[in-house]
């Protein structure tokens, strides 16, 4: 790697992937230090076991950033087909914990395939946008990019995974970047608001609803001479979507996620319960005001009133001993970090860098996005880790590839044309 390779590294992102990382390990140190520990370097540790990670995710950057750049847009359906191979080799080999086979086991060390998976459909999803041949103003070829994105998400659910699986709705961001029609888009969020305004207040008023809006755009339309077949199978297909809500509520959600979206909606109060993580962090988090109590200073945290709060929950370690102001700068270098890939996803000259990198910023702030709505009790709780922050190797691991792929791409910037 020469220096004229490595000057063209984008030192920004570096620079913010450091920072969100040293930040995320000392919100674990404090989420997880104990008085009785009687070595910093006890591989029993929560803190030591993530520092290990992170210098291995050091010496993984420098493999990532050494290799050709074309390597990863040649090999990238090879990748992906690998990763799909590794996700149905855990119904078999994985290893159970938590209630999840989502790890494979190499001793002391647990994998999970579904943290590697998210760059390697980052990878097939590019490869397969910026095919010639490929035009995504079409059916045909959405239909087939939908294809690829949604396999590595059917073999995470069964795990069972659904917060991981639902990360991959992400990358419809970048599709429509690429000339998708923003119909897809406005489907979604539409199809977002019935399934929770049908829970929220009712099938009959939120049928109603639906309803209304579509008989009142076909009439403000009316001089363009729509097309009232279509408006009218829309408008089916929105209330016949509303009056099944609740049985896919019912019979299709599990009862521990049935409960979280109850305790979101204020359809029922168990701070003892299923509500409990989501109490206690938002406790932890009013409590540390607008500076926060000091590191390893919060009472919450040290109490250990957030269960597992060093993994999913380490952001109301940040909100209750570094506080609204410690909160905010996590959350400006999380978006600083996530419009940079997006800046420089858009000035790249190849198709297949620019759509790998709408995919790295839409999976980062997918991710961001939820976890830090789950952890304020905005969003229910669905196992979405956050960023650099989480504790766990292959998380870590997995959006270092993510985020470094992209990093060696946009170096390489130079050599397309």
């Amino acid at each position: 790697m020469s220096s004229v390779t490595a000057s063209r590294f984008d030192w920004v992102i570096i620079l913010l992937f450091l920072a969100l990382v040293s930040i995320g390990w000392f919100n674990i140190y404090s989420a997880s230090y104990v008085d009785n520990v009687e070595t910093f370097f006890d591989l029993g540790n929560i803190y030591t076991k993530q520092l290990m990670w992170i210098v291995l995710s050091l010496v993984l950057i420098v493999f990532i950033l050494a290799i050709d750049v074309k390597f990863y847009e040649r090999f990238g359906s090879i990748i992906y087909i690998v990763t799909l191979v590794a996700l149905l080799g855990l119904f078999v080999l994985g290893k159970n914990i938590n209630g999840a086979t989502s790890w494979y086991s190499f001793g002391p060390v647990s994998l999970q395939p579904s943290e590697f998976a998210k760059a390697a459909t980052a990878l097939a999803i590019a490869k397969y946008v910026s095919d010639i041949q490929t035009n995504m103003a079409l059916f045909k070829d959405q239909l087939r990019a939908f294809l690829i994105i949604a396999l590595p998400a059917l073999f995470i659910v069964p795990q069972p995974d659904p917060g991981s699986a639902l990360i991959y709705a992400a990358f419809v961001f970048p599709l429509y970047r690429e000339g998708m029609h923003y119909v897809y888009l406005l489907l979604g969020l539409f199809a977002s608001v019935l399934f929770v305004g049908t829970l929220a207040i009712g099938v009959h008023w939120i049928a109603g609803f639906a309803l209304l809006v579509g008989l009142g755009l076909l009439f403000y339309n009316r001089k363009l001479r729509p097309n009232k077949v279509k408006y009218f199978t829309v408008i089916f297909a929105c209330v016949a979507f509303a009056f099944s809500v609740n049985y896919i509520f019912n019979n299709v959600f599990e009862q521990r996620h049935r409960d979280r979206f109850n305790i979101v909606l204020g359809k029922e109060v168990d701070a003892k319960g299923i509500g409990y993580n989501t109490n206690q962090s938002e406790i932890a988090i009013g409590s540390g005001g607008w500076l926060g109590k000091g590191w390893t200073d919060g009472t919450q945290t040290k109490g250990n009133f957030v269960p597992e709060q060093h993994t999913d929950y380490i952001f109301s370690t940040v909100g209750e001993e570094w506080g609204f102001v410690g909160s905010m700068l996590v959350v400006l270098l999380f978006v600083a970090l996530i419009i940079r890939v997006l800046v420089l996803a858009e000035r790249q000259k190849s198709q297949f860098a620019r759509v790998y990198g709408y995919s790295v910023a839409a999976i980062l702030f997918f991710h961001f996005f939820v976890n830090i709505g789950m952890v304020t009790g905005i969003f229910p709780t669905v196992g979405i880790p956050l960023p650099f922050f989480s504790y766990g190797g292959s998380g870590l691991w997995g959006f270092t590839i993510l985020l470094f792929i992209f990093v060696r791409l946009d170096s390489g910037n130079y050599y397309y044309t």
